[in-house]
């Protein structure tokens, strides 16, 4: 069924972006799950990127929003842990995006029991900037816990790396 307003709530539910990296869709992201309309009421399903994420509650107050500002008069955003998320879940065009906006995109994820190792990882990664594969680890830990940050020793530019979970 429609909105008041003609779209759909899978379409409206569609524009809202990532609050830690606005350049991504919750779509391209791939934490949007499901839209179901019945009526004026729509459920949406997200999943966190990892438990904890601290954007979980941003994500569910804008779709919220968003429908409600479209005509739908109910609105219940659900969290699903399962299936985990994993970093595979980021769309081919929110890949592309990361990387005009400078951040490098994650790998595949790791499959398998993950070693627990206290040494820094080493990722095999280019610069998002010059494409370059002469890069260094600088910090584990970006500005949100599922960054890394590196340094390119080609055109010395820092960016950040989005872990592969």
């Amino acid at each position: 069924m429609s909105s008041p307003r003609g779209g759909s709530a899978l379409a409206v539910a569609a524009t809202v972006t990532d609050p830690e990296m606005p350049m991504l869709t919750l779509v391209d992201l791939g934490v949007l799950r499901d839209v179901v309309e019945e009526g004026e009421r729509v459920t949406v399903t997200i999943t966190p990127t990892y438990s904890g994420c601290p954007a979980m509650a941003t994500m569910r107050d804008d779709l919220r929003h968003a429908l409600l500002d479209a005509g739908y008069a109910d609105v219940d955003v659900r969290i699903s842990l399962s299936p985990a998320w994993s970093s595979d879940w980021i769309t081919e065009g929110g890949r592309r995006k990361l990387s005009t906006h400078g951040l490098s995109a994650p790998g595949p994820a790791p499959t398998g029991p993950v070693t627990l190792t206290l040494t820094p990882l080493r990722r095999p990664i280019d610069c998002p900037r010059c494409g370059s594969a002469d890069v260094e680890l600088t910090s584990e830990f970006g500005p949100t816990a599922c960054k890394a940050l590196y340094r390119c020793r080609a055109c010395l530019d820092p960016f950040e790396h989005v872990k592969e979970i």
